[in-house]
């Protein structure tokens, strides 16, 4: 595993594409993107939005081959800045479409309300290059970073909308606190 920077962000989102674009199923990343003729130019949009407001108020890391990622956010170093909100725009225009814009920060500040109030990491998004799902790359990656931060002493949040998500996190040593549905 190693630590991504600014450099990456092309590889990062190429990889999030990759595991997020042939997906059907209700998920947080289809609900944001709008689902047209451009989707894919969209969720790349999306992607690069996601590992900027990473590597601002995070970390990014990358399996040792390159081929998974995932985005932390600290909830302590969160805050926004005239750049933050120029990107928050720029999604809003780009990715989302205006007239979806309520609609998608609605359910943003619900999933908002289940995190704790005190300081805590967040995997906004793991992912795995398609041709690589199912070989173990995602998972080792996964327990790489939760090895990292094992010390320390702010709790670790998930979330997810995929039942085998929840299934492999459980395996990974994660336990459930809430469970939602949108």
């Amino acid at each position: 595993m190693r630590k991504a920077t600014i450099e990456d962000k092309k590889l990062v989102s190429e990889i999030l594409v990759s595991a997020f674009l042939p997906l059907q199923e209700s998920n947080s990343i289809n609900f944001v993107v709008k689902q047209d003729q451009y989707c894919k130019k969209r969720m790349s949009i999306l992607m690069e939005y996601l590992f900027e407001r990473a590597i601002l108020f995070g970390e990014v890391y990358l399996s040792d081959n390159n081929n998974a990622c995932v985005l932390l956010k600290f909830s302590d170093s969160e805050k926004t800045t005239l750049k933050t909100l120029k990107m928050d725009v720029n999604l809003a225009l780009k990715c989302i479409g205006l007239t979806r814009v309520y609609k998608v920060f609605k359910r943003q500040r619900l999933a908002k309300k289940n995190y704790p109030k005190e300081k805590h990491i967040r995997p906004v998004l793991v992912g795995v290059k398609t041709d690589c799902k199912g070989n173990g790359t995602a998972a080792r990656l996964i327990l790489e970073v939760k090895n990292k931060f094992k010390n320390n002493a702010l709790p670790v949040i998930l979330d997810t909308t995929s039942e085998n998500h929840v299934k492999l996190y459980q395996k990974l040593g994660f336990k459930i606190i809430k469970k939602r549905n949108f």
